[in-house]
């Protein structure tokens, strides 16, 4: 199986341009911008003697004759999203099936999933395919814009197909994805063979105080929810630090204000509290740090305080021992002495994978560990070490 890295790094860039603004790429899920990067991929996949596959979720598949091994991730941005996220995994396992069919691999076929970013909720598209979702469940998921994705994906009607590609025809999964964090890149090492999916759990947090003019109204007087929201962000700082290791990460993010207007005592702050880890244990831990904080602002304040979950638990994923020596013992000849294992900080479409199948995943270093942000970089050298491992790992499981 002869890789080309120059055809490699020529379509991961053509993909880049699409939905390209600035160093970086605007191309959400089901957006005008990702359904042309979705047109261009199926031709590309018919072009590489492959069979292109577009399901009723908006994910395109890249099929070998028979079973074969998978390789895949997603193509969908963030808002202001980087160029190399999702969309390395993608290209990489469209070159490495091109090459097996060209030079007579093993049988490879590739994935790019649909909205793995989370316009309509984080991991959809594999969300679907692996069973966690269905798609009449998902076609009720609301983007922030208040477009239904059951609404966005007529746009791709006219490539996808009536039914989702049988799980059963493949014998397993890889993902090759930008590390997304500085470890890799401050070590100046090539890869990481990843060993486990950390878990993640969020809830959606509603203060409710009284709304009022903020120059007439004493201090002592005030039901601000903004200062009942940022005490609960001080005390979760104390109280989780009892709890977690260097690992476990926790966010207070998408923080609302109403009415949010400079003159008036806000009445209401809706935010999300978001943590991590990669044991279920410390997750349980820390929801038992998170749930009474609120209740003690709550009773501190006088403020209404309320929690809602968002989405399912997504439970810590161990990548399969088999997928994990494979991709070190690649990783051993490509590039001896400058791998590690690490485990993965980011969700990934793997972890949803991992239900139906075997899973293993590889990283290269993102320069300065920056991701999600126009400024996301990788050496070009660093991508084709990455592909070249990837394709000796596929070539020994396969």
């Amino acid at each position: 199986m002869q890789i080309d890295p120059d055809r490699f790094l020529s379509d991961l860039k053509h993909l880049r341009s699409i939905g390209a603004c600035g160093t970086g790429v605007v191309r959400p899920a089901f957006s005008a911008e990702d359904i042309a990067a979705r047109e261009w991929l199926a031709g590309r996949i018919e072009a590489a003697r492959l069979s292109a596959h577009v399901d009723p979720a908006g994910n395109v598949f890249g099929l070998a004759k028979g079973r074969s091994l998978l390789i895949g991730s997603h193509a969908d941005t963030q808002p202001e999203g980087g160029w190399l996220d999702g969309a390395l995994g993608v290209i990489a396992g469209l070159e490495i099936a091109r090459a097996a069919a060209e030079t007579g691999g093993p049988p490879i076929s590739m994935v790019s999933f649909q909205d793995e970013e989370g316009r309509f909720g984080a991991l959809t598209g594999s969300d679907i395919w692996s069973g966690a979702t269905t798609l009449e469940e998902a076609d009720q998921f609301s983007a922030t814009d208040g477009t239904q994705f059951g609404t966005a994906r007529c746009g791709l009607s006219h490539l996808m197909q009536d039914h989702f590609v049988d799980p059963g025809r493949f014998t397993g999964f890889l993902e090759m994805h930008i590390e997304q964090g500085p470890v890799l890149d401050q070590a100046e090492e090539a890869i990481g063979v990843v060993t486990a999916i950390v878990g993640l759990r969020q809830i959606q947090v509603t203060v409710v105080g009284e709304q009022n003019h903020a120059g007439t109204t004493p201090m002592r007087a005030r039901r601000d929810a903004f200062q009942g929201a940022a005490r609960v962000a001080v005390l979760l700082a104390e109280r989780m630090a009892n709890v977690v290791v260097p690992e476990s990460v926790w966010t207070i993010g998408h923080l609302q204000l109403s009415p949010n207007a400079s003159s008036i005592v806000p009445g209401q702050a809706v935010f999300t509290i978001q943590w991590r880890d990669g044991e279920a244990d410390r997750l349980d831990q820390m929801e038992r740090v998170i749930e009474p904080v609120l209740a003690e602002v709550a009773g501190e304040t006088g403020l209404e305080i309320t929690a809602d979950r968002l989405r399912h638990d997504l439970v810590p994923v161990p990548m399969d021992a088999g997928m994990q020596a494979a991709l070190a013992d690649a990783a051993e000849v490509v590039a001896p002495g400058r791998w590690r294992k690490m485990p993965s900080g980011a969700l990934h479409d793997a972890s949803n994978v991992s239900r139906l199948m075997p899973v293993g995943m590889l990283f290269v270093p993102s320069i300065g560990g920056i991701s999600h942000n126009f400024d996301e970089d990788t050496r070009d050298e660093d991508l084709v070490t990455g592909l070249e491992v990837l394709a000796k790992a596929a070539a020994a499981l396969g």
